[in-house]
């Protein structure tokens, strides 16, 4: 006999008057398949509290936590512990999430208050010091050495003692309290996110966007201006919360900047680029292969794994998801992709909801190229004249060719990029070189380059059929092949200034001792 054979009778007398508590999974698992349990029951769903709910349980829930940390809670630190724990902790609910918010931040203060003071930690060290020093005096047989070290180690641990008391003393006459920096660095432990991106003010940054994707892009003033303008809408509050931040078509030939400026927008939002999640679409080009991108079904291959796509998104919820080279993909994709533009969440294979909402939907697309390769949209790519408005129209016009409507019909901006020119790649070569640079710095050298040099190589790393590709080859060919090779010689000096000059056609390596080569 189980228990509930034994519960129903009672039940159903009145004998026993009993009040469970259980999630929904629980339930169906336990009660609901047992019908007669079930009925004696009267369910009732318990929905998470709102904001201003929480807020109010957590002002109630005060004093007791105040007591444990030995720290006061202050009211601001409440107000915005419910709301960072509202937005940026997505897989909990509260009032759950936000009560370890603040006792996270409870035990912070209550570590920081007793650690030792920075005079103490200093007397500290001379007195380890002086210990390890009086061991080795005494397997030396140095006896009358270590007897005075023996002397100053007491003197100094009197010291300790001292600065100690005054320590307790200084601490116990203030209480600490929990600040809005505690519980903004605790969300930031938590998260991932950076705490500069938390504690700055969002619309200072929004409204400073396009110039700081700016520094990073170069030669796409309006792809960057139309990502600007359509974050800062959705982040104004003018668009459906429970979808995702943006969704992007990028277009344009190969190397002007499409993956570079998705790399850059995660860097901008979320404060790194490992938020960047890429997923190469020729990877999804056969029908059997789109299961992995929600996981495998159960009893197949691969099914504890999860998917691709939604464990990824599950695991950093504030992420740019690139869609790369999307019109390689497996038609059945976009119906994926409707899912989540329109609803924001999908389901993966373990019944999970995954939800999109804090993510940045890109998708790259190089059917441009092709269209301005084969001339079918009205014009020759040697038509120096053609204006950016009229290719862009016609891109657009393309693409509603390749793509249906309802998926077209759900970006939130189409974005096309500019062949670069020769200044562009100027440009992108300057801010290559500072990386350059910044390596070479750590090898103890330093690289300047004329400007003269700069143009000459410029124009070997100009393609406009290829974008800023070409460039990196031929910084690698003119500059990085010769550079490590005589690093590796050892010809450098460390603390050295390496001249790039040019001179009959090629690149002149000068170090204060004189040119070193020449490199065609």
């Amino acid at each position: 006999v189980d228990a509930s054979n034994m519960l129903k009778p009672a039940l159903s007398r009145g004998e026993l008057q009993c009040i469970g508590a259980t999630t929904l999974e629980e339930y169906r698992k336990y009660i609901e398949k047992n019908g007669a349990l079930e009925r004696r029951f009267q369910p009732i769903i318990v929905n998470p509290p709102t904001v201003e709910e929480t807020i109010e349980i957590i002002r109630g829930l005060k004093v007791p936590y105040e007591v444990h940390h030995k720290a006061k809670i202050t009211d601001e630190a409440i107000i915005l512990a419910v709301r960072f724990a509202d937005r940026y902790i997505n897989d909990r609910f509260l009032p759950d999430k936000a009560i370890d918010v603040i006792d996270e931040a409870g035990s912070r203060v209550r570590l920081r208050k007793a650690s030792q003071s920075p005079e103490m930690k200093k007397v500290q060290r001379e007195i380890d010091s002086l210990v390890r020093e009086k061991k080795i005096r005494i397997e030396n047989q140095e006896f009358e050495k270590a007897v005075e070290l023996r002397d100053k180690e007491e003197e100094l641990r009197s010291k300790l003692e001292l600065a100690k008391e005054k320590w307790e003393q200084e601490n116990s006459l203030s209480e600490p309290s929990i600040t809005e920096e505690d519980i903004a660095a605790v969300v930031s432990s938590m998260t991932g996110i950076p705490l500069n991106r938390i504690e700055e003010k969002e619309s200072t940054r929004l409204l400073n966007m396009a110039e700081e994707l700016g520094k990073k892009i170069v030669g796409q003033k309006e792809a960057v201006e139309a990502i600007s303008k359509a974050i800062r809408r959705s982040r104004s509050g003018l668009k459906d919360m429970r979808r995702p931040i943006g969704t992007f078509m990028f277009l344009g030939p190969t190397g002007v900047g499409k993956t570079e400026l998705a790399g850059a927008l995660a860097e901008f939002l979320f404060g790194h680029r490992d938020a960047l999640i890429r997923l190469d679409m020729s990877e999804y080009m056969e029908k059997f292969n789109i299961s992995r991108l929600t996981g495998a079904p159960p009893g197949y291959v691969g099914y504890e794994e999860g998917g691709q796509l939604t464990e990824k998104v599950r695991r950093k919820p504030y992420s740019v998801v690139l869609f790369d080279e999307i019109e390689k993909a497996n038609p059945d994709v976009f119906h994926l992709l409707l899912q989540i533009m329109d609803d924001g969440h999908l389901t993966d294979s373990y019944g999970r909801n995954i939800n999109f909402k804090n993510t940045v939907i890109i998708l790259t697309s190089n059917i441009s190229s092709k269209a301005l390769d084969k001339g079918s949209l009205g014009f020759h790519k040697d038509d120096v004249d053609l204006s950016f408005d009229k290719m862009e129209k016609d891109l657009k016009q393309d693409l509603k060719k390749e793509f249906n409507p309802e998926f077209l019909n759900r970006l939130t901006d189409m974005i096309v990029f500019r062949p670069l020119t020769l200044e562009d790649v100027t440009q992108i070569l300057d801010i290559q070189l500072n990386v350059l640079n910044e390596q070479m710095i750590q090898q103890g050298l330093t690289l300047d380059m004329t400007d003269e040099a700069k143009r000459w190589l410029a124009e070997k790393g100009y393609d406009k059929n290829f974008g800023a590709r070409p460039l990196k080859r031929a910084i690698q060919r003119h500059l990085e092949d010769f550079l490590s090779d005589e690093m590796l010689k050892g010809r450098f000096k460390s603390g050295g200034v390496i001249e790039v000059g040019l001179a009959d056609d090629s690149l002149v390596f000068t170090e204060k001792s004189g040119a070193l080569n020449t490199v065609p």
